[in-house]
């Protein structure tokens, strides 16, 4: 077997097997049951139904989409807010005024506006006539519902006037953690209509696209289970690593308490340490909290990651060569696992001081995943090796497939010095942001959709960022800021939420399209 050091792009080519660049679209894994608008339950049939859903993950869609059902105008209670200001203070006293949309309803101009030094809005209704009425509401789950926020402010033109404006009233709850939004809703006087303008919300905590993302993510957040809604278990490790990410980027630390709430409220989740039946899932995590332990040096979130590594290398075994299982029924072999498996213990190896048995299974994993015919003759990773034969299954080169490799690459560099690790992973890397399949009009695109899918391109160019810093003349720069470009202008909302195709249009979002755009924005910078 050749050693590492010792390959270059030109043998790299001739180690990988014939195998199309751009096959039809397969599954990325096994045949799995339905997927729903956010995600597969049953991955892997050959586990029991216990081993595929987590106690945190939700039951399906159990709430509306994004955007929510028409305002009723009905009131409901609302608890008053108190951060700078409290809640109901004079819109005469904003030191600074931003518009952001108005919506007509019967000929009533409704109005949203906002006092960003305060991190406060309020909404006004003009062209009108008395008796109409406006107010806010104000939503603490991305706009989906909005139930115990409604009818802020709720006030009619009063006699002999035309128009009319709520009071002020903060965005946020600061004390309480919540991260939200605000609309402006009206209805002219004896009219069953209702006309809202689009969700919208203060610059705090987003001044600029990254913390921006970042703060639509944490809308998300659900802080009685400690992950992010409408997605799933795994994809919720890497929102959480892209909001480390974020701050360390941005060095906006708002959210900071995310990493300790998900930590203690997750700890015995499944088989306790992050463990669960899929060794991608365990990976997920072992990474998500190798970035808090670089952010924060609590040494718990190091040995957590550990134990997640040590766990892994039970699976590996001399099935097809070697490389490790995907899961704990044995029956695949694939391409997102072993090159986790690389990156994980790589990682682990340049944190612990005097370490060997890392780095040892770091470099046997990318030697057996390099000779593994995984990679095909253009340089693009398949998904996995047909069990029976070992060989390279064809499946869709998803974006994540190409992306881990190189992270784990650049690991490997870090932990040897070897020049040749940058240099296979630049090949890879220059393969895939050229892929017309993976770059349809230049721009990154996985066509599938379930739970798993969203998350995928947010993978990668956190990776292909992390080769380009490695590499003194940052050769990917340009493919990262056109990507960002692409999804800012033409695939987001006006709560700076972002749907799956970064060429747009924006439909939907979720927590996983959320946190590969948040990905995006760090990358991008």
């Amino acid at each position: 077997m050749l050693r590492a050091a010792l390959l270059t792009s030109t043998v790299l080519a001739t180690l990988v097997v014939g195998v199309p660049s751009e096959p039809v679209a397969a599954p990325s894994r096994p045949p799995a049951v339905a997927c729903d608008d956010y995600y597969c339950d049953t991955r892997d049939p050959a586990l029991p139904p216990s081993s595929q859903r987590s106690a945190y993950r939700p039951d399906g869609m159990t709430t509306s989409r994004p955007g929510g059902p028409p305002s009723t105008g009905a009131a409901a209670p609302a608890a008053t807010i108190c951060n700078k200001y409290c809640d109901a203070r004079d819109p005469a006293l904003a030191p600074t005024t931003r518009f952001a949309q108005t919506v007509a309803a019967g000929g009533r101009q409704i109005s949203l506006y906002f006092n960003d030094t305060d991190a406060m809005g309020w909404a006004a209704i003009g062209t009108g006539a008395p008796g109409d009425a406006v107010w806010l509401d104000r939503s603490f789950d991305a706009g989906v519902s909005w139930s115990s926020g409604s009818k802020l402010g709720d006030t009619r033109i009063p006699a002999g006037a035309s128009g009319w404006r709520t009071m002020m009233y903060n965005v946020d709850d600061w004390a309480n953690l919540g991260v939200g939004l605000l609309r402006a809703c009206g209805q002219p006087a004896g009219s069953s209509a209702i006309a809202c303008t689009s969700w919208y919300r203060t610059t705090w905590n987003a001044a600029e696209r990254r913390t921006a993302a970042a703060t639509a993510l944490m809308q998300r957040y659900n802080l009685s289970t400690g992950l992010f809604d409408t997605t799933g278990w795994w994809n919720s490790a890497n929102a959480l690593t892209a909001i480390i990410d974020n701050i360390r980027v941005t060095g906006m630390g708002s959210y900071r308490y995310a990493i300790a709430r998900t930590y203690d409220l997750n700890l015995r989740a499944w088989q306790g340490n992050f463990i669960n039946d899929y060794n991608d899932d365990i990976a997920w995590w072992g990474l998500a909290w190798l970035d808090a332990y670089d952010l924060t040096g609590d040494s718990r979130y190091l040995n957590t990651a550990r134990i997640g590594a040590d766990h892994m290398f039970r699976y590996w075994d001399s099935v097809c060569g070697g490389g490790i299982w995907w899961s704990a029924s044995k029956t695949y072999k694939n391409a997102i696992a072993n090159s986790l498996y690389v990156q994980l213990n790589a990682a682990l190896h340049n944190r612990i001081p005097g370490d060997t048995v890392y780095l040892q299974r770091a470099r046997s994993g990318w030697t057996w995943f390099l000779n593994s015919k995984m990679i095909n003759s253009s340089n693009l990773v398949n998904d996995g090796l047909t069990t029976a034969t070992c060989a390279n299954n064809g499946q869709t080169p998803w974006s994540y497939n190409q992306g881990v490799p190189l992270a784990a690459l650049v690991e490997l560099h870090r932990a040897t010095g070897d020049a040749s690790y940058l240099a296979q992973a630049r090949t890879l890397a220059n393969a895939s942001t050229t892929s017309t399949f993976l770059n349809p009009g230049g721009i990154l695109f996985d066509n599938g959709g379930g739970g798993d899918v969203p998350s995928f391109k947010g993978i990668y160019v956190r990776a292909l960022a992390a080769l380009n810093g490695a590499l003194p003349d940052r050769p990917y720069t340009g493919y990262l800021r056109r990507q960002a470009d692409s999804a800012y202008t033409r695939d987001r909302s006006t709560a700076d939420s972002y749907d799956q195709p970064w060429a747009g249009p924006f439909q939907r979002s979720d927590g996983a399209r959320q946190h590969s755009a948040v990905d995006l924005m760090n990358a991008a910078g």
